[in-house]
């Protein structure tokens, strides 16, 4: 590539997020006279890629099509040809974070929905009560991602007590350590501007169920009406799928944004950092136990245990951190055979004990 060509490709790709690290991945391609691109849109084999020639259709059958977690996906960085009919995307690049989710499939598959991401924005609606246990997962997956997680509450609007909507932002902050929490209202602009900051140094992705509000906070970041917004039902505050695929925009402040569609499960996919950076409090407390496997389940001298007692932890914290790390465990054990082993050999350790302590109930019953 000339340093013209370079300068040319640097301009039009900046936008989207191309700097100097993507060049030099992208160079050996380069020499096989390929274009770089990022994939904006990806739809039945098929994808939308930004380049310096200008907004491209790919097939891409060409990379991997049989594996989930290799397939191309929006925000993918791409080596794609500059002719031919169909045109292929020939390879992606390294990717630096990806946000995965498991399938819903009993195959236990892994399913990118988003890659490079930096920033991943969990919308939350106001319009329907907490669900602090959903939150918790959404974190799960975006801290495993790489990204910096974001919790938006839309339709802040619908809250005008300020006390009230400040102890809906303290719960959600307690749920979510080293999380920012950014109450927003998209009918009169509170919380945009702090948003329009966050997003403007990156990519972020916009997650969250339907009825969120998830497009129309595009719409409010883009400064134009560019996705479809649906009424949301009253009984429940769902709404409709307004988004069906994935689309990365440049945003005019800056940044990049991927909207995605209404996520009705968002199952762990080998998450157990995420997770436990979710319930840091609970690992710190962890520390402190007196025995280094404890279960926090009835062991003496267990810090976690002892939280809860005085009220430093919520007991429904612990609840969900177990909860969570079992779902990991046995997503994980389906497709590593020696977790599966530890865990056989683990159930059968638990069941020795408690058949222990019944013979020896038992024998003291009977003694007395």
């Amino acid at each position: 590539m000339t340093s013209s060509s370079a300068s040319s490709v640097s301009s039009a790709l900046a936008p989207y997020g191309w700097d100097e690290a993507w060049a030099a991945e992208f160079a050996p391609y380069d020499t096989e006279g390929l274009l770089p691109g990022r994939v904006i849109r990806v739809d039945r084999g098929q994808c939308d890629v930004v380049t310096a020639d200008g907004i491209l259709r790919a097939d891409t059958a060409f990379v991997t099509p049989h594996d989930p977690m290799r397939v191309v996906c929006t925000g993918d960085w791409v080596a794609v040809e500059p002719g031919g009919n169909p045109r292929y995307v020939r390879a992606y690049l390294p990717r630096r974070t990806a946000f995965v989710r498991s399938t819903s499939s009993k195959r236990s598959e892994g399913q990118i929905l988003a890659a490079n991401v930096d920033h991943a924005i969990v919308a939350v609606s106001l319009a329907v009560e907490l669900d602090l246990g959903r939150i918790e997962r959404f974190l799960a997956l975006a801290w495993e991602s790489g990204a910096q997680p974001v919790v938006v509450l839309s339709k802040a609007d619908l809250v005008p007590d300020a006390v009230t909507l400040s102890h809906l932002v303290q719960d959600v902050e307690t749920s979510a350590p080293g999380v920012p929490v950014v109450p927003v209202s998209s009918l009169d602009g509170d919380g945009l501007d702090v948003l329009a900051a966050i997003v403007a140094g990156g990519t972020s992705v916009l997650l969250g169920q339907s009825g969120a509000g998830k497009s129309t906070l595009a719409n409010a970041l883009l400064g134009e009406d560019v996705m479809t917004v649906q009424a949301t039902r009253d009984a429940d505050g769902k709404g409709r799928h307004t988004t069906t695929t994935r689309n990365l925009l440049a945003l005019p402040g800056g940044g990049v944004l991927i909207d995605t569609p209404g996520l009705r499960g968002v199952g762990l996919w080998d998450a157990e950092t995420g997770v436990g950076q979710v319930f840091s409090e609970i690992e710190e407390l962890a520390e402190r136990c007196r025995f280094h496997d404890c279960a926090h389940e009835a062991e003496p001298g267990c810090a976690v245990l002892a939280a809860i007692e005085t009220g430093e932890l919520a007991e429904r914290r612990l609840d969900s951190y177990r909860k969570l790390l079992r779902e990991n465990q046995r997503i994980v054990a389906k497709t590593d055979a020696r977790l599966r082993a530890e865990i056989r050999k683990d159930w059968k350790r638990k069941g020795a004990i408690g058949r222990a302590a019944m013979e020896a109930k038992r024998g003291s019953h009977w003694r007395s």
